[in-house]
């Protein structure tokens, strides 16, 4: 089981580096919770590919920073539907 474990986290941090992932896509893409993606590549890749671990963190700093303003444009969207649906 552990083989699995380190696998699944050597694939999950080359799926987020690859296409630039938030935790939460990478986790609908494996099916699996966003706890299991987040310990799987904050935790167990800082110690099975120290190097990787350091590129998905880039990537997840980024995205975490760019998260407010993804927040903020979801809920923009979904006024805009809600005051047009109204109006009609």
């Amino acid at each position: 089981m552990k083989g699995i474990v380190e696998e699944r986290a050597v694939e999950l941090g080359t799926y987020i580096l690859e296409h630039g992932a938030t935790v939460r896509a990478a986790a609908k893409k494996f099916g699996i919770s966003k706890s299991t993606v987040h310990k799987d590549v904050a935790q167990r890749l800082r110690t099975i590919d120290p190097p990787l671990y350091r590129d998905v963190k880039r990537v997840l700093d980024v995205n975490k920073a760019q998260r407010h303003i993804r927040g903020g444009m979801a809920t923009r969207e979904k006024y805009k539907r809600l005051g047009a649906g109204r109006r009609g």
